[in-house]
């Protein structure tokens, strides 16, 4: 929980001054954010180094300055990330790229969600998907991520923000199970 407040603040924080340059500004360093998360994500031992004690702020600051210069970001994003290394906030920066995407995809009108099915589908049937549930979200773009959970049996389950639709076998065959046990 205070991981999340702490995080929260930082991607206000930077998204707030980002808002002041723009959409451009604004788009490139959540790109930053992202492709920083991702590299932390990739390599389990970097995302130790960052969160460590025992490695120092400036060697955490040279580490993470070589990774900024790789990805190209500003100057504002460099000074972002040696501020959270001096307050010993490298360890949020995974959660403050996500707040920060979320705050971005809020901005530009863009709703993000997940649907599972218990097999892979054809780039048809998610197409089709997706605009059957785009035309429900009227007025915002939505972008969908799709993943295979076998243990659903069939159906699907959408999640979008916090609300769940789960139109899945399973879930209908535990409702039966549940009737049954009631005796209704």
């Amino acid at each position: 929980m205070i991981n999340t407040v702490v995080a929260r603040r930082y991607a206000n924080a930077i998204f707030a001054l980002s808002e002041t340059e723009g959409d451009k500004a604004l788009a490139h360093r959540g790109e930053c954010l992202a492709n920083l998360s991702a590299m932390i994500a990739a390599s389990p031992g970097l995302d130790l180094t960052l969160k460590s004690p025992v490695v120092s702020i400036e060697e955490k600051k040279a580490v993470v300055g070589k990774l900024l210069a790789k990805i190209k970001a500003d100057n504002i994003m460099q000074n972002f990330c040696f501020l959270l290394a001096d307050k010993e906030r490298l360890a949020f920066l995974r959660e403050i790229a996500t707040l920060y995407g979320e705050l971005l995809d809020e901005k530009k009108g863009v709703v993000r969600g997940r649907v599972t099915t218990a097999i892979s589908l054809s780039p048809e049937d998610e197409k089709q998907i997706l605009n059957a549930i785009s035309t429900k979200k009227s007025g915002r773009e939505v972008k969908l991520e799709f993943a295979v959970d076998a243990s659903i049996l069939g159906g699907m389950v959408l999640q979008m923000g916090d609300k769940v639709w789960d139109a899945s076998l399973q879930a209908q065959l535990s409702t039966l199970r549940e009737t049954f046990k009631r005796g209704e």
